[in-house]
């Protein structure tokens, strides 16, 4: 089985699995919310959350495979009844393909009784954002709709304090470089 059939196979059987970290505010100490973190099939080499997705990016299914994992973490999240926010990871290459289908997160919300406001869109700045502006247009249509928007692990990748100043996130998550 090819590379591409075994992540066709992950994604349509939906063999992933969401885990929730943690998020407490600095000025409180309490839980805030939840940020989902996905893993692949145990005992696969693509349990690995980097693997997984890399290898998604490599064959063309990083957008399916995002999609899927925002369901299972919209479920599993309601299912746990976890208080609070639920931070869902989205890559930035991702809100820019112009195939990626629109209202989906919208669609699992309104299935598992969550609302917009309930979640936050978390970009990670492990990826070059080479259009900023198409970036902003994508974000601007999930703060309509009553998303909030965080950019985690500020200064670990390419675009820095620009990123921040010109996306205006409601949230940033500091790379642990600067806090240890």
């Amino acid at each position: 089985m090819t590379l591409q059939d075994t992540l066709i196979n992950i994604i349509e059987t939906q063999k992933l699995t969401a885990f929730f970290q943690p998020i407490y505010l600095t000025t409180t100490n309490e839980v805030y919310g939840y940020e989902a973190l996905i893993r692949g099939p145990v005992g696969t080499a693509l349990h690995c959350p980097k693997t997984l997705f890399d290898s998604a990016t490599e064959v063309g299914l990083l957008s399916e495979l995002e999609l899927v994992c925002r369901k299972i973490s919209i479920a599993r999240f309601v299912e746990l009844s976890l208080k609070g926010k639920l931070f869902l990871n989205i890559s930035p290459m991702v809100l820019l393909q112009s195939d990626h289908p629109e209202g989906k997160t919208l669609t699992y919300l309104q299935t598992y009784n969550l609302i917009p406001e309930q979640v936050v869109i978390e970009l990670s700045e492990k990826y070059t954002i080479d259009s900023p502006e198409l970036l902003q247009k994508a974000l601007i249509h999930y703060r309509n709709l009553g998303f909030q928007i965080s950019v985690d692990d500020l200064g670990a990748g390419y675009a820095g304090l620009k990123l921040w100043s010109e996306l205006k996130p409601d949230f940033v998550k500091i790379d642990h470089y600067f806090y240890t």
